[in-house]
């Protein structure tokens, strides 16, 4: 079989957000290598939880994502962290894995800037996911119907596509985002980035880790 890359991530996942920009790098260095981007169902409450469970640790967290990756967390989201008393919204990271799975659907060869384009309207926009409304401006982006990606976002069949790679990712064994597997067998796992990885270094892995699979 012919190796695929998986891209473990999840459209909460502030550290994801900051590793955007080496996955849309790795995409374009590798334009030959398939890469199948899968939603990771970091926040999945039973019952809603409000931003501010989680406010102050992303007030120090984001600034360390800033630091390491260089990416900056817009003014609109982070007025919502830093002002959790006033804010409207409850995390769930269910909807964005629903729109992702539509959007890979239409355009199966744009997965990782769709994932991109996610976490930059929540990160930096400061669009509520969780609203349908935060989608409407990436359906001009890629020209996508939106009467047919609405009816897909509420229908149940893309719910059970999103919850089917929730499973995926724990049966990968996916602890922690962004996390990056290539598969060379049914079996058989190459481990190439856990965290944030830079460029230079995920690339070096997986160039060793294509050689070993030449080999085998």
């Amino acid at each position: 079989m012919k190796p695929i890359l998986f891209y473990c991530y999840d459209a909460y996942c502030g550290w994801c957000y900051g590793f955007s920009p080496v996955m849309k790098q790795l995409s374009a260095a590798f334009l030959d290598i398939q890469i199948e981007v899968l939603s990771g169902g970091m926040v999945l409450p039973e019952s809603p939880v409000h931003i501010s469970a989680t406010a102050s640790y992303i007030q120090s967290a984001y600034k360390t994502v800033e630091e390491y990756s260089g990416v900056s967390f817009g003014p609109d989201y982070l007025w919502h962290i830093n002002n959790p008393d006033l804010s409207d919204w409850f995390p769930n990271s269910e909807k964005p894995a629903i729109a992702l799975c539509i959007f890979k659907e239409m355009h199966p060869d744009k997965q990782v800037d769709f994932a991109a384009d996610l976490q930059y309207a929540l990160h930096f926009e400061g669009r509520d996911l969780t609203d349908n409304e935060a989608y409407r401006h990436l359906l001009e982006k890629y020209a996508i119907d939106a009467d047919e990606f609405y009816e897909k976002l509420n229908s149940g069949e893309y719910q059970e596509k999103a919850k089917y790679e929730f499973a995926l990712v724990k049966q990968l064994q996916v602890t922690g985002f962004p996390c990056v597997l290539l598969q060379e067998s049914a079996t058989k796992f190459h481990l190439l980035a856990r965290g944030y990885t830079p460029f230079a270094d995920l690339k070096l892995r997986l160039e060793r880790a294509l050689e070993t699979i030449g080999q085998s």
